[in-house]
Formats: C-alpha cells, structure tokens, sequence
C-alpha cells in the first residue's frame, strides 16, 4: 500500500469518485476537538494508506467547538463495504485511545451532482455544509432543487463577497442534499447569511422557489475550519 499524502484541502470534482461519505463526531470541546485531530493525524500517519477504493479522506473542525465534519471519497460502495467488513479499523481504536468518549453521529451516502466555482478560487477559510432534507426519495427532485439554486445563483447581479465555490452532492438513498461550499472566511459567509434575502442571496422570485421547493421537510447549515486531508502517496 502506498505512504499517506497530507494536503489542505480535498479535491472535490477529482475523476473516479463513486461514493462520498459524510458524518460527524461530536467530541465536547474545542480542547478535544484539537486532540481528535492531532489523533486522526498520527493514526493515519503512522500506517500505510488503507484501501485502493480510498480516494481521499478529510475532516474539517466545527465552528461550535464540538464537532468534527468527515468526508471521504471512495471509488465506490464496494470498495468502502470491503474496507468496514473486516469490522473495526485500527486508526479508530487508537483515536478513541487518545480521546475517549466521541459521539459518532449519522453516516450518510452520496454522490457529487453538480460544482461550481469563482474564478481564481484562493485556499479557503471557511467550510459551509448546507443539508437538505426531502419528504421520501425523488431523485428527480433532488437535482431539480439544486437546479433551482444555480438558477437563482445565475440571478444574482453581484455575487456574495467571499464565496469561493460550491459542490451539490445528491444522498443515494434520494431524499436529501449537501453542499459542500468554500469560502474565503467565516465572517464572509456570516456577512452573505446578514444580507437582505432568507439565507444566502437577495430577495426575488428564484430564491423563493428555492426556499419552498415542493417536498422540502427541513435543513441546517454549519460552518467547519479545514483541518486535515489525506490522500494516498507515492
């Protein structure tokens, strides 16, 4: 198996993903939140990369102080089945070893849809993940909401400062959407949250279709710090 290869960031659109996998651990505290990561770190690290079907793995710290966000890129769903068959990876052991107690919530699956990006798109600063939940499966539906968004995106005559790119991933059981959104900070994306519309974007007819979209039960949105991404090296 390859070494481990450490960067600043996943690259979201590469060639050959099949599935993406997303969830969150909660660890308590931002004290806990900084050992967890210098735990993944060193149990990654320490071992040769684990699975071919393994494209990247990255976990980005919750602006709460407690959360850790988990997204990896796999080749497909059979080639993460076969990394979790032989039950509980050694990494995992050795992360709850050095930080006891994590609350490992929701894992959910997807697959990447549609990207966009600003032109000349720095490092980011801030990580936005927007959920959207649906009332039952409706893959139609799924893409047709984030249609709807790019279309209001479109409408904007000035876009909001500070945003770097966003990447629409539809959940493979139909029913819900992430977007993986860059920005350059935070306070950019706090600034665009304090504007004129509900959310991000001003008031007008493209908007509101997206925010009562037919079928749309519910969503959150949560701001993460890049931390941490691994890839297979040489």
């Amino acid at each position: 198996m390859p070494s481990v290869q450490f960067n600043s960031r996943p690259d979201l659109t590469r060639s050959g993903v099949g599935v993406v996998k997303v969830s969150t651990w909660d660890v308590g505290s931002p004290e806990r939140q900084r050992r967890t990561v210098e735990a993944v770190r060193a149990a990654w690290g320490d071992r040769d990369w684990p699975h071919p079907g393994l494209l990247s793995y990255t976990v980005h710290t919750g602006e709460d102080g407690r959360t850790l966000l988990h997204y990896s890129q796999w080749s497909g769903e059979e080639a993460y089945q076969d990394f979790v068959r032989p039950g509980r990876d050694a990494r995992n052991a050795d992360i709850d070893a050095a930080v006891p107690g994590i609350d490992r919530l929701g894992l959910h699956s997807y697959e990447l849809y549609r990207s966009g990006f600003r032109d000349g798109t720095p490092e980011p600063g801030c990580v936005v993940i927007v959920d959207v939940e649906f009332a039952g499966p409706d893959p139609a539906r799924q893409r047709g909401w984030v249609d709807a968004v790019f279309e209001a995106l479109e409408s904007e005559p000035v876009p909001a400062p500070g945003g770097l790119s966003a990447h629409f991933h539809l959940g493979t059981e139909g029913d819900r959407v992430l977007n993986y959104a860059e920005w350059a900070t935070a306070q950019a994306h706090a600034d665009a949250l304090a504007s004129d519309g509900e959310g991000i974007g001003s008031p007008s007819p493209q908007w509101e279709r997206v925010q009562n979209f037919p079928g749309m039960t519910g969503g959150s949105v949560h701001r993460y710090l890049p931390a941490l991404s691994l890839a297979p090296g040489l």
